[in-house]
């Protein structure tokens, strides 16, 4: 997803799409793949498509291990707000690295170890508000608090190199993990956190995860989040967005239009809660008339999600 060259499989089927329709481009090219399966069905989201073509290799190292000496469950600004972003926003995806501050858009969503709290205040003086990603599905290998997930949690590959299923049956493991990498979003000042894989139950992790599981899972990472201060949102997960609409702020989704299944968010915009939404391969001239109707924040970026965007 980030920093290196995609598969042969998968410049082949970005090279056969052309990007035509709304005007409007910023920055150089760069962007992640994945999206809600055509039955409505969970996807592999960010980290990997529906029909399963891996993504490039992340980053070998971070520069912030993420610890924090705060006690878990704190807020960084107990009389402040939580921000709640509403329908409408337009935002910049960038997980390939710092951030680049060149987007003229009010919301920022960056890589949270790979930005520190000095990129953050940046981000902030322009009037920004920037949202931490953060993978709480899956085991990185190239993160620097690998070594705080025991062997039992690890299940299979997930299609990305250097990555692994976590059996989220595991809370009393998993959670104060999650807790210090929120922690960390806190702690460099993030307004919220947006956790990806939180629908391994639909996929093949070598656990026999239950929607039930999932339910439990990401509704334990939205009281994580909250109870720092930060907002959260739910990455993907269609089935399960009338359960959790109540426990998440916002929702970041990849690929509903290809799928035909963008409809399936209006429970969030009806809500007052935006949607994040990015397409990889479809032309904005084929969604990008739905989305304005449907009041998504859409735009086409390309998969490893580095700077380039072209927005509705």
């Amino acid at each position: 997803m980030r920093n290196t060259a995609l598969t042969a499989v998968l410049l082949a089927a970005l090279g056969a799409s052309a990007l035509t329709g709304c005007s409007g481009t910023s920055g150089t090219p760069g962007a992640d793949a994945g999206g809600a399966t055509a039955d409505g069905g969970p996807s592999a989201d960010a980290r990997g498509t529906a029909s399963g073509t891996p993504r490039a290799d992340g980053p070998r190292a971070a520069p912030d291990a993420g610890n924090s000496p705060h006690s878990p469950g704190t807020s960084t600004s107990p009389g402040k707000a939580r921000w709640k972003p509403r329908p409408g926003l337009a935002w910049q995806w960038q997980l390939d690295g710092r951030a680049d501050p060149s987007a003229d858009v009010p919301v920022y969503d960056i890589d949270g170890f790979e930005n520190s709290a000095a990129d953050v205040a940046r981000l902030h003086r322009d009037g920004r508000k920037v949202i931490c990603y953060v993978n709480v599905g899956a085991w990185e290998d190239f993160r620097p608090d690998k070594d705080a997930f025991p062997r039992s949690v690890l299940g299979r590959p997930n299609g990305w190199a250097g990555e692994r299923w976590l059996d989220i049956r595991q809370v009393s493991v998993l959670r104060p993990i999650m807790e210090r990498r929120f922690d960390m979003c806190r702690d460099k000042g993030f307004d919220a956190v947006e956790p990806d894989l939180v629908e391994g139950y639909g996929n093949d992790t070598g656990f026999p995860l239950t929607a039930r599981d999932q339910l439990a899972y990401n509704r334990m990472i939205a009281a994580v989040a909250h109870q720092r201060g930060l907002s959260v949102g739910l990455k993907n997960d269609l089935p399960q967005i009338p359960q959790l609409l109540a426990d998440f702020d916002f929702a970041v989704n990849e690929e509903c239009a290809q799928y035909d299944e963008c409809g399936r968010l209006a429970p969030f915009i009806a809500a007052g809660k935006a949607v994040f939404h990015v397409e990889y391969t479809e032309p904005r001239s084929s969604f990008c008339a739905e989305s304005r109707r449907l009041k998504l924040s859409s735009m086409v970026k390309e998969p490893e999600l580095g700077v380039w965007r072209k927005p509705c």
